[in-house]
């Protein structure tokens, strides 16, 4: 009986091998471009929801480097990077402010593109000193504006309007800290960002190189930058 039982297994194998592997690889061939193709297509950019709504820039009005009064209502109808720093910043700022070029490099010639450089100290960043320092740093976009004011609004602005978190602190290095996130506005005013490998915004993008990250976040921004451009 055990012979005969090995004889029925090896049939059904044998059938089940004639009937549905030739289905399977058939299938394998013809779809697997399609399902790469799923896999690879760039998810759309998320908003970023506060207590289940999505969250707008809230609202400023900060003198540039050209004595410009500039509100958030310049850059409606712009996607748009902002950022906090200081121009006497000795750590992250340089690095953070050369990688915002290569954005000002791809989009800085299209009136539908800005940057928000938020200085957070203001004390020493006079419109004077931002006009500096924009010139040394080689700014040609009519839209990348330096802004100074009020330290404590601008200390709200960081911490509570986009929680980016910046601050005094005389034990380092310059006499401020501040996060090295961008954070992207699109035309609409509202803070958008890309998810991670498991389906959340990510929500800021890190100005700085990071050896861990597979793609940096200067190069997710180039492209979700242009994504938002194209949907317009």
């Amino acid at each position: 009986m055990r012979r005969y039982s090995y004889i029925a297994v090896a049939f059904v194998v044998l059938v089940f091998g004639i009937i549905f592997i030739p289905r399977i690889m058939d299938r394998i061939q013809h779809t697997d471009v399609v399902d790469n193709k799923r896999l690879s297509k760039p998810m759309p950019l998320s908003f970023i929801e506060l207590n289940g709504e999505a969250k707008r820039v809230p609202d400023f009005v900060f003198t540039n480097q050209d004595g410009r009064l500039i509100s958030n209502e310049d850059y409606l109808g712009k996607v748009y990077v902002i950022e906090f720093f200081f121009t006497t910043c000795p750590t992250i700022c340089p690095i953070m402010n050369a990688n915002m070029k290569r954005l000002e490099e791809a989009f800085g010639n299209r009136d539908d593109f800005g940057i928000a450089s938020f200085t957070i100290d203001p004390e020493k960043d006079t419109p004077e000193q931002l006009k500096r320092y924009a010139e040394n740093l080689g700014v040609f976009s009519q839209n990348w504006h330096f802004l100074t004011g009020d330290a404590d609004t601008i200390y709200n602005l960081a911490n509570t309007g986009f929680n980016i978190f910046a601050g005094i602190n005389p034990n380092v290095a310059g006499g401020f800290e501040h996060q090295g996130y961008f954070a992207l506005v699109d035309q609409n005013g509202y803070l958008r960002s890309r998810r991670d490998s498991f389906g959340n915004p990510i929500v800021y993008y890190l100005g700085i190189p990071e050896s861990e990250l597979d793609i940096q976040g200067t190069d997710m921004l180039l492209e979700d930058v242009q994504k938002l451009l194209k949907d317009e």
